[in-house]
């Protein structure tokens, strides 16, 4: 049976390695912050994904959330009463349409990331205004791109 094409040593394998020792990382700060906070790995990522919704100026119902975290109905119900329980979310009538309930990250919940995550974001920044415009904007084309190709294999 012939094996798939595996590329060999090259500069961009070379990247493509440290993007995962990257996600391997940002995943194990990720799961410090969920295991210091009493949360499942799980209630950071629905939070970022309400914080990401939030910057975006969009509303997230249940069902939306679920979806975008791979959770069936059931599963998001527990997850949004175990944020809500703990202070992080509410749900509350969507300003849209009052007849849909939408989820919504408390302040509380953006703090205690801030004061957590805030510290790498900040580092973070200060290494990209190290760089000009046209080399963020092929970082920021390059992650695109690779979320894309994540997701569409997802």
């Amino acid at each position: 049976m012939p094996t798939p094409h595996r590329p060999t040593a090259a500069p961009e394998l070379e990247t493509v390695h440290l993007l995962r020792a990257v996600t391997v990382e940002l995943g194990l700060h990720s799961a410090r912050f969920a295991d210091r906070n009493g949360m499942h790995p799980t209630d950071v990522r629905a939070l970022i994904a309400l914080m990401d919704a939030r910057r975006a100026g969009e509303e997230l119902s249940a069902g939306r959330l679920g979806a975008a975290l791979g959770l069936n109905s059931a599963g998001t119900t527990a997850l949004l009463d175990r944020l809500e329980g703990a202070g992080h979310v509410r749900r509350v009538r969507s300003a849209e349409d009052r007849r849909r309930v939408v989820v919504q990250v408390e302040e509380r919940a953006v703090d205690i990331g801030w004061a957590f995550f805030g510290p790498l974001i900040e580092r973070s920044v200060e290494l990209l205004r190290g760089y000009d415009d046209h080399q963020r904007a092929a970082i920021r084309g390059f992650l695109e791109g690779v979320r894309e190709a994540a997701a569409a294999h997802g």
